[in-house]
This record gives structure tokens, C-alpha cells and sequence, in this order.
């Protein structure tokens, strides 16, 4: 089966997204992270694609979708997540396991928390809904939160240099040899454009507002007790690894998997991550069919 690359119309904006999977298979919708795309979740998507259907898209001002200036677009994560749901309507898509990295993760997390039952199971990839779970990297960008002026052209700089956009792979992995540098020169590339600096400090402002919603998504974790797989780079030194041991503290039965990876695990430990996601998924569905 081969990978299909789509746009859809959102209000003025095409999303652009890929597909894989028959269109009756049950659904993953997988949501990228900063400052990947779609692009990061192919090869996982085509080790899935015999069982499901899946679809990653990119959201406004990243990737193949359109990237409206900071000034015509407010960028901030309840923006995207509006945007998301209103892609999620276009595709009528009633029902799907969601699987968040980063970024993915306070978009998921906003629309799982509004549509409960449409989300079959959640699959965590080093995305934070926990305080515990931002490492001492977040004290500058903190900072940046509580006077932008005075912290906005040091935090812009980190932004846009290829060190800090390879660091973000690789993090403390010893496995280097394992990544593929293209990964981060192209992320530079796209990093460089016009438009993209602004539109990545303004979300990157705007993340704060995704830590003051932790207490309602872990109520919401507490409330529906969704089915959790949680897939974790151990070598991330931006999320740490008490936050994929956090999502226990809401939803005892989640699963927890530490796997040698950086930010992005799947760069380093794909295959791995894509057997522990079918077991974790035919194990759903055989209590599904025991009690239906």
C-alpha cells in the first residue's frame, strides 16, 4: 500500500496531510511535534498500514500547509487545536486512537479532553501534561514567559541555529550514528524561512498557556481513565523522564515504555515503538470483542 499526500480546505487554509491504510480500517490520527511535520511519522505509518488507517497532518505554519504570517494568523496552540478539529470534522472522522509528540501533545490533549469518546486510546511520545515533566532547559524559556521583551533576541538566536535544531534529536542519545543529519538541516531550512521565526515565538509564548491546562487534562485523565501507551526517549533533555511516569499518577493502568531515543524516539527505536504500539492495540481490541 503505498503513502498518499492530501489537502483539505480549512476556512482559507489548506491542510496539508498523509494517508495510508484502508479507508475501513480503524483510524490512528497522529499529531507532530516542533519543528517537525507529518513527515516525521512516514516510516511509522507504513510499518501500521497493514491494520489501520493512518493520518498525520501539518498544522498551520508548518510543514506542506499554509503558513499565514503571524500578523493575518494568531498563532497560538487553542488556534491550531481549532483548526485540528475543524480537519478532524472535514475527514468525518468519528472515532480514533491518538498518538501525540510534543506539540502534538497540548493539541491532542485539548481535543481529547472536549470529544472524550471519540478518542479510543491515547499514545504518548514524550509530550508533557505534568509539570515534573519539563527539565531545567524550560528555566530560560520560562523566563521568556515572564518578559519577552527582555529575553526574546537570546531566545531567537537558540531558535534558529542548526546546533540547537540537532540537539533537539539527538539530545543525550549515545547512539548518535543512529540519526540522520539530513533530519535536522532540513528542520534548519524550514526554521529560516521568512515568517518562521515569528510564527514559532509566538507559539513558544504562547506554550504557557498549555502548562496552566495541565490540572484540566489531568482531570480529564482522571474522569475517563482513556487507554494510555506511553513511548518515551530517555535520552530527551527537554521533557524528562518523570513526566511519562506522571501519566500513572492519573491513569494507573498506562502503560510505560522507555526506549533509547532522543526527543523524537522514533528516529532512533521506530520499529521497536511500532511493535509495542500493535500489541498495545490488538490487546484494546481483544477486550473490546471479550466483552462485546
Amino acid at each position: 500500500m503505498n503513502m498518499q499526500y492530501k489537502y483539505v480546505a480549512v476556512n482559507d487554509f489548506q491542510i496539508f496531510y498523509r494517508e495510508i491504510g484502508k479507508p475501513d480500517a480503524p483510524v490512528i490520527l497522529l499529531l507532530h511535534g516542533f519543528p517537525s511535520s507529518s513527515r516525521m511519522y512516514e516510516q511509522l505509518m507504513l510499518l501500521l498500514s497493514e491494520q489501520y488507517r493512518l493520518i498525520a497532518p501539518d498544522y498551520i505554519g508548518f510543514g506542506q500547509s499554509s503558513w499565514p504570517s503571524h500578523v493575518d494568523f494568531h498563532y497560538t496552540f487553542d488556534n491550531l487545536s481549532d483548526v485540528m478539529l475543524q480537519f478532524i470534522e472535514k475527514l468525518n472522522l468519528q472515532q480514533y486512537t491518538l498518538v501525540v509528540q510534543d506539540y502534538g501533545g497540548p493539541i491532542g490533549f485539548r481535543i481529547a479532553s472536549q470529544f472524550p469518546t471519540r478518542v479510543n486510546a491515547l499514545i504518548v511520545q514524550n509530550a508533557v501534561a505534568h509539570a515534573e515533566g519539563l527539565g531545567p532547559l524550560w528555566d530560560t524559556r520560562k523566563a521568556f514567559w515572564n518578559d519577552r521583551d527582555s529575553y526574546e533576541s537570546q531566545l531567537k538566536q537558540n531558535f534558529v541555529s542548526l546546533e540547537a535544531t540537532k540537539l533537539r534529536h539527538v539530545g543525550n542519545s549515545p547512539n548518535i550514528e543512529l540519526y540522520n543529519p539530513d533530519i535536522w538541516v532540513d528542520e534548519h531550512y524550514f526554521l529560516s524561512q521568512p515568517k518562521q521565526v515569528d510564527i514559532q515565538l509566538d507559539l513558544f509564548y504562547d506554550y504557557q498557556s498549555n502548562v496552566k491546562l495541565y490540572p484540566h487534562w489531568q482531570d480529564y485523565f482522571k474522569q475517563y481513565q482513556p487507554a494510555t501507551l506511553v513511548v518515551w526517549g530517555k535520552h530527551d533533555p527537554s521533557f524528562t523522564i518523570d513526566g511519562a511516569y506522571a501519566y500513572v499518577k492519573d491513569i494507573p493502568s498506562a502503560e510505560i515504555h522507555l526506549l533509547d531515543g532522543g526527543h523524537f524516539v522514533l528516529e532512533e527505536s521506530c520499529q521497536q515503538t511500532a511493535e509495542i504500539m500493535k500489541a498495545f492495540l490488538q490487546k484494546l481490541k481483544n477486550n473490546v470483542d471479550k466483552n462485546a
